[in-house]
């Protein structure tokens, strides 16, 4: 049987208690610390663009942290309480499907258990409402008269709510691009995405390119090697400020995983990535190409070299 906890402000330590198999506890924890890295000192009803740096320093902490107590962390980027992550800290317009892969690359390659939520497998985005009658979420109608009454106008409150609300992750499932998403033919609860014609399961399913099958991709990787369901996790610094790299070891195996959460070209340290490694998924067609000492990212690219 497996059980889950989840752990909104706990410490590493107390998971790491929870959840490593002497104390017969739970399975595995959520952390949710990585999902506050875009609050405006620390408010949830205040953006900021989303620190990678921190986000980082959070995964590194506790990847590396409940890996050395014996713990085990639940990997996610969504649920029904969180924004849709390809919106939040991907690009859900001209990098969509790049960006929605390398989210999925990011946690699906770490140490523990991934989880994903209705539609991230799609690469679901929010919805964007533009008025406050679209909205079902009594915390979101709560909040909207709050920040009306804090001095915020109609237009900055329904902008907060549009990257904040509950409601985003809770809009009805993509299966088609038919009457409401193919979800029901009455009239759902709650609003469907307006994307829902390009972005549906029923045109993602057939399209090896899809981020559908990104995901299959990464799941039959999992199943199938024990390098990335069973290895040790160390965070490397490549020195720059928007790149999650981190390696997987098991025995003589290998694994570097280079995420950007950059709209622009980065680069990073060609020594990085050894000699006789080979590219084991990326979310671009082509592998990105070495200049001099240096490999350049694309935006929003996600690469993983294999070596033993």
């Amino acid at each position: 049987m497996i059980t889950v906890g989840e752990m909104s402000s706990t410490s590493i330590e107390n998971c790491v208690l929870y959840s490593r198999p002497e104390s017969r506890e739970l399975s595995m924890t959520f952390s949710f610390h990585h999902l506050k890295i875009d609050y405006l000192n620390g408010s949830k009803w205040e953006l900021a663009e989303p620190d990678i740096a921190k986000l980082r320093s959070l995964f590194c902490q506790w990847q590396e942290k409940m890996q050395a107590g014996g713990g085990w962390n639940a990997l996610f980027w969504s649920n029904h309480d969180q924004p849709r992550p390809v919106s939040r800290f991907g690009d859900d317009q001209r990098y969509w499907l790049v960006s929605a892969k390398m989210l999925a690359t990011c946690i699906h390659l770490m140490q523990g258990t991934p989880y994903i939520y209705q539609g991230e497998e799609l690469g679901m985005t929010n919805p964007s409402f533009s008025d406050i009658s679209q909205y079902r979420d009594v915390e979101s109608l709560n909040y909207y008269q709050i920040l009306l009454e804090q001095g915020k106008s109609k237009q900055d409150a329904l902008k907060i709510l549009a990257c904040r609300s509950r409601d985003n992750s809770r809009t009805p499932m993509q299966w088609s691009a038919g009457e409401n998403a193919g979800f029901t033919t009455g009239k759902p609860w709650i609003e469907v995405c307006q994307n829902y014609k390009r972005i549906n399961a029923e045109e993602e399913i057939d399209d090896p390119r899809s981020v559908w099958a990104y995901y299959h991709r990464l799941i039959q990787l999992r199943k199938k090697m024990p390098l990335i369901s069973r290895g040790d996790i160390h965070f490397i610094d490549t020195g720059c400020e928007k790149v999650i790299a981190y390696l997987r070891c098991l025995e003589k195996e290998r694994l570097l995983v280079l995420c950007s959460f950059s709209d622009e070209q980065t680069t990073v340290h060609k020594v990085l990535v050894p000699a006789n490694s080979k590219c084991l998924i990326g979310n671009y067609s082509d592998t990105a190409v070495p200049y001099g000492n240096t490999l350049v990212l694309r935006p929003y690219e996600a690469l993983a070299f294999i070596w033993s």
